[in-house]
């Protein structure tokens, strides 16, 4: 798929009006591991799996990762804004980022967060690709015009280097799918939520 520039304001601000608040968008996630299921066709045990190991990480950076200072001086002079994430329930990179992301708008006094699901909304995802792929999570920072301000994601720097230095080897030396995102999400419990910090901070500033 080609990368295409972004959405519109009016799409934005639409979208941004039927998504969930960070609430809702945790209600639905034990909602899933309490009923044993996860969202979307693909209800498989591997699916449903990675849905309840995510509320178990979510649950952990919430009570772990505290806003830097540095981070509390930018995100409380912050101008108005609107951060649309568009994840998923079983998307890892999703229960390490988005509860960051969620506890840095709770300090700003000016940004709020809204929360879509991907496979719900793929005209917007689709106007946001990494890559030519549609990686999440997806983050979207726009003014009350709907002005794009900026774009993250879907994941901090370093651990999409890690991504990426494991794709670009020979495939019988590749790291398989499961060992890889064990090494990503130690890479993730060792930076406790540092990296989207500092990352989000330099694009606000």
């Amino acid at each position: 798929m080609k990368e295409l520039k972004g959405a519109a304001p009016a799409m934005l601000l639409e979208a941004a009006e039927t998504a969930m608040g960070y609430g809702a968008y945790r209600q639905l996630l034990a909602t899933l591991v309490a009923q044993g299921r996860t969202v979307g066709p693909d209800q498989s045990d591997e699916m449903v799996a990675y849905t309840k190991l995510n509320l178990a990480r979510t649950s952990r950076v919430e009570k772990t990762v505290k806003p830097a200072p540095e981070t509390l001086k930018v995100l409380k002079a912050a101008p108005a804004m609107t951060w649309l994430v568009i994840t998923e329930p079983w998307c890892g990179d999703s229960s390490q980022v988005l509860p960051v992301l969620h506890l840095m708008a709770e300090a700003a006094p000016r940004i709020t967060l809204r929360i879509l699901l991907r496979d719900e909304n793929l005209e917007l995802m689709d106007l946001y690709l990494t890559g030519g792929s549609r990686g999440i999570p997806k983050l979207i920072a726009f003014d009350a015009e709907g002005r794009e301000l900026f774009t993250y994601g879907p994941r901090p720097a370093r651990a999409q280097e890690i991504v990426m230095d494991n794709k670009a080897l020979p495939v019988n030396k590749q790291l398989v799918k499961e060992d890889l995102y064990a090494k990503v999400h130690a890479w993730y419990a060792a930076d406790k939520g540092q990296a989207v910090q500092r990352e989000i901070v330099s694009l606000l500033k």
